[in-house]
């Protein structure tokens, strides 16, 4: 682009690309930029306009119509202002679009004047109010300029073009829609009531356009396609297409220069990829880990899952276990039921008690009235009165020492009722002792006919009867003894086959020790047969090398004698055959050498995979011996 067309225009680095532009973009919007000569992703890279563009951008302008982008092919006019590829052919009459906004509107006018100046300012383009209001042709194609490179920085502006020839054909390459009601006479002069507000609309539109650009680039959408916003982890399309098209465009640049080894591009597409799955991978390696560990598991259970007859035994102890706790709770609910009988009577006992109280009140007041009823003389009353305090001291003692004897009771029932609690946690303790041991409620062969509960029945009133059950001297405490006795020899007889297993498990562990050693032996054994097995397959190549030598050798020892035959004649004839013989027996020599480097490499195969197979073998019937013991 000639500059000499801008003297108010302000070229500044563009931010989505390496070019230069009319208008410099926000410096608020931060772009990652891409790399030097290529085109961007979106299919709208701003470059410098150059009277000759490089062989790279004529490649990228190759390849841009290959990259559709909806939303792009939307706002720029179907890739058409990616990189001013052929014109458009304005639609049919039918089709023809009327330019619905009020342009002559003078408040609307102010709002686009507005807008423009507005967004020019803030990219940058230094251009007054005053100047919108009265525009001049060059400030307008400057105006225009810019903002049709700011959508495409490679539009193909002619230079030396008169703006009337380029105005149209730049706005139907954009695809604006009301192309075909502008008239390029109107340029002449570009402030005229009658063309202004249509002139004024274009650039409207056009600022509109690009601030739709500008948002959508700075968008980060999947469409955009571009390379350097793909994140590691991704399954969206667009991003797919987005490293297809880099791939493809750097690949085909190097088509271009006559390269055809992709090699550099080709790993870097299989490492992005190959980083795209590796999360995925990592779960997929955990959870086939846990799924082999499960397994395993499964297996395990499977295979040491209980047989029905210990299922049945199981049953069986539970049943006994059931019944020995019916047995215990009906002899708690009897002693319970003993205790409220006992409390009831005690009740009983002290509600007579109440009424003889009562009684003895009623006597004693009767006798009282009596008394003062009686007419007696002073000596007698003194005799009455003395007698009367002798009994009150006698009653009194008597109460004293009743009431020491009613403590004497109490602390007997005290000392009766946590004697009566011992006893009961001690036979508790000796039921327990018995149901743990397999002795309650019956006993073991040869005991089952020995009953060794005990009950103990504190409300009898006779000591023999406070404890029902067995002689515990004559019956229990032998049987006890019996069975201690008893659980003493298998105890022995136990720990004696305990020391048994441990020995013959010591020598289980000893034979490992010895196999692990012979594993050991036939290692470093294998170990020397594959160092004598490359040591002869090293040989068998130098010999066969040297072979080789001598064979090339004798073949042009041939050639030699066949072109001195065929030059001096038929005199060295016999030379030439001995020397043909030779180099037979010499290719004979390396074949031989051949099949028996063949022949020793393939039997030291053979014993490998049989020494392999022998140690495989042994691991397995050990392990199989250890799992069974």
């Amino acid at each position: 682009m000639d500059s000499r067309r801008y003297s108010v225009m302000q070229p500044s680095k563009d931010p989505l690309g390496n070019g230069r532009s009319g208008i410099p973009m926000p410096s608020t919007l931060k772009k990652p930029t891409p790399s030097s000569g290529r085109m961007s992703l979106a299919g709208s890279a701003m470059r410098a306009p150059n009277p000759m563009p490089p062989p790279s951008t004529l490649r990228q302008s190759m390849l841009r119509p290959q990259h559709a982008n909806p939303l792009l092919q939307s706002l720029c006019g179907a890739g058409q202002c990616g990189g001013g590829g052929p014109m458009l052919a304005p639609p049919p009459s039918s089709q023809v679009a009327k330019d619905s906004r009020p342009l002559r509107d003078r408040p609307y006018q102010a709002k686009m004047r507005q807008d423009v100046y507005n967004y020019l300012n803030e990219s940058g383009f230094e251009i007054s109010m005053p100047a919108l209001t009265s525009m001049q042709g060059k400030d307008y194609r400057a105006i225009f300029d810019t903002l049709v490179l700011t959508l495409d920085s490679s539009y193909p502006f002619k230079d030396g073009a008169r703006f009337e020839e380029e105005f149209v054909p730049a706005l139907r390459a954009l695809r604006y829609p009301f192309a075909h009601q502008l008239d390029p006479k109107w340029l002449a002069a570009v402030a005229s009531p009658h063309s202004w507000p249509y002139l004024l609309g274009v650039l409207h539109w056009l600022v509109e356009l690009c601030k739709m650009r500008t948002d959508y680039l700075c968008s980060g959408h999947p469409t955009i396609q571009n390379p350097e916003h793909v994140p590691e982890e991704f399954d969206d399309p667009f991003d797919h297409k987005a490293l297809a098209f880099q791939y493809l465009e750097e690949t085909y640049t190097l088509w271009l220069d006559l390269q055809d080894d992709f090699t550099e591009w080709n790993q870097a597409m299989e490492g992005r990829y190959q980083k795209r799955n590796e999360r995925v991978q990592a779960e997929l390696d955990q959870q086939t880990e846990e799924l082999s560990k499960l397994t395993g598991e499964y297996s395990k259970l499977k295979s040491t899952a209980p047989s029905i007859g210990e299922l049945k035994k199981q049953n069986e102890l539970f049943q006994k276990d059931s019944e020995k706790l019916k047995k215990i709770l009906e002899r708690y609910e009897s002693r319970r039921d003993k205790l409220i009988e006992q409390i009831a009577f005690e009740k009983a006992e002290l509600a007579k008690g109440s009424e003889l109280l009562e009684q003895l009140k009623s006597e004693l007041d009767k006798l009282g009235e009596t008394v003062k009823t009686q007419n007696l003389t002073p000596e007698e009353v003194i005799k009455m009165n003395t007698d009367r305090e002798t009994l009150s001291r006698n009653l009194e003692d008597l109460k004293a020492k009743i009431a020491e004897s009613h403590k004497v009771v109490m602390t007997l029932e005290v000392n009766v009722t946590n004697r009566a609690a011992a006893v009961e946690e001690a036979l508790d303790t000796y039921t327990n002792m018995l149901s743990s041991l397999g002795l309650y409620p019956s006993p073991q062969e040869p005991w089952q006919d020995i009953d060794l509960t005990l009950e103990l029945n504190s409300a009898s009133s006779n000591p023999q009867q406070l404890l029902s059950g067995s002689d515990i001297r004559k019956i229990i405490k032998p049987t006890l003894s019996s069975v201690a006795e008893t659980k003493r020899l298998e105890r022995a007889a136990l720990e004696n086959e305990s020391v048994k297993v441990n020995n013959e498990l010591d020598q289980l562990t000893t034979e490992c020790k010895n196999l692990d050693y012979e594993i050991g032996e036939l290692e470093k054994k294998a170990t020397a047969l594959n160092e004598q097995g490359d040591d002869l397959r090293d040989a068998a190549q130098q010999e066969a090398q040297v072979a080789s030598a001598e064979a090339s050798r004798l073949e042009r020892d041939l050639n030699h004698a066949r072109t001195a035959a065929i030059a001096n004649g038929l005199g060295v004839k016999s030379r030439l055959q001995a020397l043909q013989f030779s180099y037979k027996e010499q290719v004979e020599a390396v074949s031989r050498l051949k099949e028996n480097t063949v022949r020793a490499i393939l039997k030291n195969s053979q014993e490998i995979a049989t020494f392999k197979q022998e140690v495989s073998r042994h691991l397995q019937e050990l392990r199989d011996f250890a799992e069974a013991n």
